[in-house]
Order: C-alpha cells, then sequence, then structure tokens
C-alpha cells in the first residue's frame, strides 16, 4: 500500500509502530536524517512519520518544515502520556498518537496525503467562476488570483470537494490541522472568516455557516 520514511533517532523504528505499520500492509524504511530519502536506489516515500519521543523539538520543526517544502507528507508520532505538551504549533500534516492501531494509523497516512495532493484523479477542481488547481495550490475565481494560506487552501479544498455536506468545527479542526481541541475550534472560525473575506473580496460567496452546527460550501446558482 504505502511506504513510509520514520525518522527517529534510535535507528530502528520503535517496536510497536514497526508492528502496526507492518499490520497495516504498509512498508518502511527508517533514517536519522530527512535527506537520506535522497539516496540513491532508495524507494521515494509516500509520507513520513517523525517520532517526537526520540528528537527534541527544534528538530522536528525543522524536519516538517522541510517536509512541507518538499511538499511532501509529514506525520508527528505522540506518545500518549506526553500528549499534552504537544506544541501544536509544529504543524504537521497529520498527528499520530501512540500507540495506536493499524487502521487509525493508515486512516491517518491517507490524510496527511490528501492534504498534500489533494483527491486522486483531475488536478483541477471547479464549481461555477471557482477553479482550484489542486497541484500549483492556486485558487482563482473568474481569472483573478485569490491569494490563500496553506490552511485556508486545505479548507476551501475539504469543503468544495464535498459541496452541500455541513462540516462541525471539531471536524474540520481534526481534519485540516490534525488535532482534536488543542487549537480550540475558535482556530476554525478564525481561518474561515480569512477565507471569506478574500473569496468575498471578488465579489464571490461559497462558505455557508449552519447556525450551531458548522459550516459548508454552497454552490452557486
Amino acid at each position: 500500500m504505502y511506504h513510509l520514511f520514520v525518522l527517529t533517532s534510535y535507528g530502528i523504528v520503535p517496536g510497536l509502530l514497526a508492528e502496526t505499520i507492518d499490520r497495516g500492509g504498509m512498508s518502511c524504511e527508517v533514517g536519522l536524517d530527512i535527506n537520506q530519502i535522497d539516496d540513491n536506489g532508495k524507494t521515494p516515500p509516500d509520507a513520513v512519520l517523525v517520532d517526537l519521543s526520540s528528537l527534541e523539538q527544534i528538530e522536528v520543526r525543522h524536519v516538517i518544515e522541510e517536509c512541507q517544502d518538499r511538499k511532501l507528507p509529514v506525520l508527528a508520532v505522540v506518545p500518549r502520556d506526553v500528549l499534552h505538551a504537544y506544541d501544536p504549533s509544529l504543524n504537521p500534516d497529520e498527528v499520530v498518537v501512540s500507540p495506536v492501531s493499524e487502521s487509525e494509523l493508515t486512516t491517518r497516512v491517507k490524510l496527511a496525503i490528501y492534504r498534500v495532493a489533494g483527491p486522486s484523479g483531475p488536478k483541477l477542481l471547479k464549481v461555477g467562476e471557482l477553479s482550484i488547481d489542486l497541484e500549483r495550490y492556486e485558487v482563482t475565481v473568474s481569472g483573478r488570483r485569490a491569494a490563500l494560506t496553506y490552511k485556508e487552501f486545505q479548507l476551501l479544498v475539504l469543503l468544495a470537494s464535498n459541496p452541500g455536506r455541513v462540516y462541525t468545527r471539531e471536524t474540520l479542526l481534526s481534519q485540516i490541522w490534525g488535532y482534536d481541541y488543542l487549537g480550540g475550534t475558535r482556530t476554525v472560525d478564525v481561518h474561515i472568516r480569512r477565507l471569506r473575506s478574500k473569496l468575498e473580496s471578488t465579489g464571490y460567496s461559497i462558505v455557508e455557516t449552519i447556525w450551531n452546527v458548522g459550516y459548508r460550501f454552497r454552490e452557486p446558482v
């Protein structure tokens, strides 16, 4: 299925994580440095897992930023007993709380890949005058470009890929930020407000509030 690169200072993939990857039908290789994925003969990974239990936070931050520069999905693996100390500003594509089941790990890998690569299939999502280039991370409305941040772009892609579906704030927080409640659902409201202001500046309004529930993408009529 998926081939993973596990970054850890242990030199080997932690036992429980290795077993979970294997049970999930995935393969992996271990590395001490993110640049090892460039070694000749190595299979390019579909995603990178960063073991927070073995790395200093400054190293983790560097790796996540490097992966995002490479457009490579990156997941932070956080031991459950130190989850309270997790810093959401690290901003990986997904967070895995270990120990984790194979089904959850596989799902979170899929979500991380989705957030970086977009949905499989066509790389251009069009709804009315709205055009989302999933490969170039560009959004245009009636030919006019809307400058979105990465998280705003992710929000728009998720909502526009499922028009009419209502997403709760908690669901959006989990699917876009990759963690539950740690940053608070107000994070979602702030990003939705900014997304709206940028789209509405082009005369386009498609993100609708469902009071006391969340948000949905409304197709133009």
